[in-house]
C-alpha cells in the first residue's frame, strides 16, 4: 500500500508538473508581438508616450515588445515591411508624412494589425489610427496661462500646424479667453520637432512683444521662460521637475488607454480599422491636467477643478479647431 500510494504520489506530481509546463506555455503563446517605429529618438515628448505604454504592457507580460528609433521618413516603409515579414502581430508608429506608403504596406499585409498616428481615417481591415487627442486638459491649462498673464500677452511656439498641434493651440487659446476676454496672443511655428534653440529663439522674441506667459508646445521654450523669469504651459509630458517654479500646468497625454484596447483586440482576434483617437480623451484617461497649486491662484485652480468636472461628467465640452491658430493683431 505505501509503494502504491508512492506511486499515486509521483503519477500526480508529473500530472501537476506537466499541467504547469503546458500553462507556463500557454501563457507564453498569448504574448503579442509588438514593433514600433519611431522618427525622432524616444526622449522626444510625444513619442515618449507612446514608448512609456508599450514598455509597460511588456512589464505586465502581455507583449513582446521591440522598436526603432529615429527612421527617416525615406526608409520609414522599408521597416514597416520588415517587421511584418518577421511576423509582428502589431505595428505600432506615426506616419503623418508618408500617410500613401504606410496604408499601401498594411494593404499588403492584411494579417498584420497596424496602429498609427495619423490626420486621416482608418481603412480596413487593418489599418487603425490613434491621435494626441488632449484638447481637454489644453483648454484647462488655457484657463491658468490666462488668469496669470499680468501683460495680457501669451506667446505660442509650436512644431509644425498641423490639425493635431493646432486644436491643442486653439483649445488652450479658448480656456484663457474664458477667464481673461482681453488675452492676445502671439503664434509661431518653427517647422520642427525637435529644435530647442529655434525655440527658445522664437520664445526670446515673444518676450520682447510682451509675452509674460509661454505655451511651450516644444522643447526650449521653457528655457527661456527660466532665461527671462516668466511663466510656462507645458504639453504632452510633466516637465515641471526640470523647471521648478516656471510650469505652471501642463496637458498630459497618456497613451495607456490606447495602447491596451489595440492590445486586446489583437490578443482577442477582434482588431480591425478603426480610430482609436477616443481613448485620449479625459473620460477614458487618456489625458489630463497637472497644476502646480503653488503657482496658481486658489480662485484659479478652483475654477480649473470645476471645469475639470464638468469635462468628466459630460457637462462641458470643448470646441475642436484644426485650423491653423494666427497671432492677435
Amino acid at each position: 500500500m505505501k509503494n502504491a500510494s508512492l506511486t499515486r504520489r509521483a503519477v500526480l506530481a508529473v500530472f501537476f508538473a506537466c499541467a504547469s509546463l503546458l500553462s507556463a506555455g500557454a501563457a507564453v503563446a498569448e504574448k503579442i508581438k509588438v514593433a514600433a517605429i519611431y522618427t525622432l529618438p524616444v526622449e522626444q515628448q510625444w513619442i515618449s508616450r507612446i514608448h512609456k505604454a508599450l514598455n509597460a504592457a511588456a512589464e505586465r507580460g502581455d507583449i513582446d515588445y521591440v522598436f526603432s528609433e529615429n527612421v527617416a521618413n525615406t526608409d520609414y516603409e522599408r521597416v514597416m515591411r520588415e517587421y511584418a515579414e518577421q511576423g509582428q502581430k502589431l505595428i505600432v508608429g506615426e506616419v503623418f508624412g508618408l500617410e500613401r506608403a504606410a496604408r499601401k504596406v498594411a494593404k499588403d499585409y492584411p494579417e498584420t494589425a497596424f496602429l498609427m498616428g495619423s490626420s486621416f481615417g482608418p481603412v480596413a481591415p487593418n489599418f487603425s489610427v490613434f491621435d494626441n487627442w488632449i484638447h481637454e486638459p489644453s483648454y484647462l491649462s488655457g484657463m491658468v496661462a490666462g488668469a496669470a498673464t499680468e501683460s495680457n500677452v501669451i506667446g505660442m511656439v509650436g512644431g509644425y500646424a498641423i490639425p493635431e498641434v493646432n486644436r491643442l493651440m486653439h483649445a488652450f487659446m479658448d480656456g484663457a479667453r474664458e477667464v481673461n476676454p482681453d488675452v492676445k496672443f502671439i503664434v509661431n511655428f518653427i517647422d520642427s520637432w525637435y529644435d530647442p534653440p529655434k525655440a527658445k529663439e522664437s520664445a526670446f522674441a515673444m518676450m520682447d512683444a510682451g509675452a509674460d506667459v509661454m505655451y511651450a508646445e516644444r522643447f526650449g521654450v521653457s528655457d527661456a521662460a527660466v532665461e527671462r523669469g516668466v511663466k510656462a504651459v507645458g504639453n504632452v509630458i510633466d516637465t515641471s521637475g526640470d523647471y521648478p517654479g516656471t510650469i505652471m500646468a501642463s496637458a498630459l497625454w497618456h497613451m495607456e488607454a490606447t495602447i491596451d484596447k489595440a492590445v486586446a483586440n489583437v490578443a482577442g482576434g477582434s482588431f480591425d480599422a478603426a480610430d482609436y483617437g477616443q481613448y485620449s480623451f479625459m473620460a477614458y484617461g487618456g489625458g489630463s491636467l497637472v497644476m502646480d497649486e503653488s503657482l496658481v491662484s486658489a480662485e484659479t485652480a478652483a475654477a480649473v477643478k470645476a471645469r475639470e468636472a464638468e469635462i468628466l461628467d459630460g457637462l462641458f465640452r470643448v470646441n475642436v479647431n484644426d485650423a491653423r491658430p494666427v497671432s492677435d493683431n
